[in-house]
């Protein structure tokens, strides 16, 4: 199958190419003003390398995979348009109130010490914008009071002379029964017709988010409809280009749940953190292929460092309330974590600590980008401190595509750090490069340790195009690392191994054991209807996607917790239909062991009774992945893909020292560098201290390990 796979990022657009047999990895810089235009250099840069034009390539290609920030980037402007929000009567403050934390989320640890300048986040609907209607449903979903229409129009009207634009509507209980939330969207419809010039969009909760939440599901629909112009704007852009050059096939979108669906289908809210997810996904999928079960996943692009867990050869460890900017949202997300750490984070002197170099979260980005790119960036760099030290080649940097300009990063690390604190240059571009190393390795262990695992178990996979380069720093207690020849582009190659997956979620509790007598549930009905409803909604997606009904496979995942306890463990269940005690029993006993492995064998609470609270249904249609073939190992010795000597700074040698320079692309299965060296591929520099040695595996993976 031949296929496209892109992940926009905050300095780079990666594309992995799949073309006739062949697997090629392009990047191009990240253009923020308008992403359609990256989006089509970098497809022109892969049709090149295979020799045709982006008109002759992409009539050939049978899929387009696309990862984006382009949610969070608009959410971060604040240029979304203006909103009213149409609630039940006495339920208007809901999201003003938000939850008791909601003045801390979305902060950095560092803000929220200053206790004094917290404050919650600006509402992207003022109160004034904000109604209640005449209408009562309860929590069985029966009609308690039924919806005043007049007094829906009323408002409407009065909402749209303020100047709304467009509607959300989250009504108390809404997802259970959407009758009052279906007629008000039809009555604002009839107000203001498709063919009218102020016709106006509506986005329903209920819709957005099928389950209980009454706070994170109105603000997920806020974020949807807050979004949906900016981002359909956007990506028809693309679509258009794609269209007018012969591409007939769907454009998919990765979503942060690990599903996959077609662009106009896709609901804004769910393409956060998509290209951290598909990495994820990639991780799991190449962790299968070489028989590793437990991973850290770790990306070091130009703005951001990410990592996510593969653990006992699993994926599943989710996110329920995630935090979008500063707002949670009631959409499960596969759980990863960034921090702002990459090549274009900013050093600076933290003048409350006593003049402090601190790296990050504030990023150059890819305009102007680092110091030593020469657009205009002053502001000293992570990207700029591997420079000044030797780790990158200036003349080599993006594959000698852009020229950097080492004086540049000197004169910016010298003005702004090392001349404040009265050291040298090069001082101060070792504390950027140790700090930065330290946040990262900081937070991998955070992640590993707080979840209750130990580092020695795990592998670390490194993606991103600096990965490579910060990877002896921030490995920490993992005692190897692998890079790949895909590493610079991980999170496009990891899109590339997802399978087409829909997700949909549904609250519905179902008593399976009940507490005391544990006496096993003798009606299946509610249980076997809640999934067919699914499965019925899922059919007819993937028929409006084009995709075969019959080649798809269903996998059920259920939301479950003992009574009398707080903590929800997602479970994936053996069984699509209940039809026996025996069923329920597996079941029972599949959350038994996920719940245990999860906290503790010493919480396993049965007496309390066993509860269903939400069924989540995976569609899935698979996919065509890359495979990694074996190769014969050559010999140890590298002298081949020598490319000579350069003075780099090595802390254990405390200071400059030529080091032998080598291409990665150069490299063979077999071929061992020892420390100190660095290996200098087209899109990355991997940098191997004298403590570690190198060594290309048979399939072509790069090992870095301790000596």
């Amino acid at each position: 199958m031949n296929s496209i796979d892109i992940d926009v990022g905050g300095t780079f657009t990666d594309l992995v190419l799949n073309y006739e047999g062949r697997s090629l990895i392009k990047k191009v810089p990240t253009t923020p003003y308008d992403l359609s235009v990256c989006f089509s250099k970098v497809i022109e840069e892969g049709a090149a390398s295979v020799g045709l034009t982006m008109d002759e390539l992409l009539p050939a290609i049978d899929m387009i995979r696309y990862s984006t920030t382009i949610a969070l980037n608009r959410l971060i402007e604040k240029k979304g348009p203006r909103l009213g929000l149409i609630t039940t009567e006495g339920h208007e403050d809901v999201v003003l109130i938000g939850r008791g934390a909601q003045w801390i989320d979305g902060t950095r640890v560092a803000e929220r010490r200053n206790l004094a300048i917290q404050k919650k986040p600006d509402p992207l609907i003022p109160r004034d914008l904000i109604v209640g209607v005449k209408e009562r449903i309860d929590s069985r979903g029966q009609i308690v009071r039924p919806l005043d229409e007049e007094d829906v129009r009323a408002k409407v009207r009065t909402l749209v002379n303020r100047g709304v634009r467009g509607f959300v509507v989250s009504l108390l209980w809404g997802f259970l029964n959407p009758t009052h939330e279906k007629r008000i969207k039809e009555i604002i419809r009839d107000e203001y017709k498709e063919f009218h010039i102020g016709f106006l969009p509506v986005v329903l909760g209920g819709q957005v988010v099928g389950k209980l939440g009454e706070y994170e599901r109105t603000m997920a629909a806020i974020l949807d409809a807050y979004l949906q112009r900016s981002m359909q704007i956007e990506l028809s852009a693309m679509w258009d280009k794609l269209r007018d050059r012969g591409y007939t096939k769907p454009l998919l979108m990765i979503q942060s749940s690990g599903g996959i669906a077609e662009v106009f289908r896709t609901a804004a809210s769910r393409t956060f953190n998509s290209g951290p997810v598909s990495g994820l996904m990639g991780a799991h999928h190449v962790a299968k292929t070489l028989g590793y079960k437990n991973v850290v996943m770790s990306d070091m692009g130009g703005t951001s460092f990410d990592v996510g867990l593969v653990v006992e050869d699993s994926v599943r460890s989710y996110d329920f309330r995630p935090i979008i900017d500063r707002w949670m949202v009631g959409i499960t997300m596969i759980k990863t974590f960034s921090i702002g750490a990459g090549g274009g984070s900013v050093a600076w002197l933290d003048k409350l600590l006593e003049n402090r170099i601190q790296v990050g979260p504030k990023s150059a980005g890819s305009m102007p980008g680092p110091a030593c790119f020469n657009q205009g960036g002053t502001e000293p760099t992570v990207t700029d401190a591997d420079v000044v030290l030797g780790y990158l080649n200036p003349e080599f940097y993006y594959g000698g595509k852009l020229r950097l300009k080492k004086e540049r990063a000197i004169q910016a690390i010298r003005e702004k750090i090392a001349k404040p604190l009265g050291i040298e240059v090069e001082q101060g571009a070792q504390i950027i490069r140790k700090i930065v190393n330290g946040n990262m390795a900081s937070a991998i262990m955070k992640e590993v340790h707080l979840r209750g695992y130990s580092p020695e178990e795990f592998i670390l996979f490194v993606g991103g195009g600096a990965g490579a380069t910060h990877v002896e720093g921030y490995m920490a207690d993992i005692p190897k690392a692998i890079t790949f020849n895909f590493s610079p582009v991980f999170c496009a190659f990891g899109s590339s191994t997802m399978d087409i997956m829909h997700v949909y979620e549904a609250s519905k509790k179902i008593t399976l054991m009940e507490p005391g007598s544990q006496r096993l549930a003798e009606d299946f009905d509610g249980y076997n209807r809640a999934v067919e409803k699914l499965i019925e909604q899922a059919k007819q997606d993937l028929v409006a996607d084009g995709l075969h009904v019959d080649a798809a496979g269903y996998v059920l995942e259920l939301d479950m917790l003992y009574g009398g306890q707080f903590h929800v463990k997602r479970t994936l269940s053996p069984k699509l239909s209940l039809h026996s005690a025996a069923d329920v029993l597996a079941v029972c006993a599949a959350f038994e062991k996920e719940f245990s492995e999860a906290f503790s064998p010493f919480v396993v609470n049965p007496e309390g009774g066993v509860f269903i609270e939400s069924f989540i249904l995976k569609a899935i249609v698979p996919t065509k992945k890359i495979e990694l073939p074996r190769l014969n190992l050559e010999g140890s010795n590298p002298s081949p893909a020598g490319k000579g000597e350069r003075p780099v700074f090595w802390t254990e040698a405390g200071g400059f020292q030529p080091t032998p320079i080598f291409a990665y692309e150069l490299l063979h299965p077999g071929n061992v560098i020892e420390g100190p060296a660095v290996v200098e591929g087209e899109y990355t520099t991997l940098v191997v201290p004298p403590s570690m040695w190198f060594s290309m595996d048979d399939r072509s993976l790069g090992i870095l390990e301790k000596k």
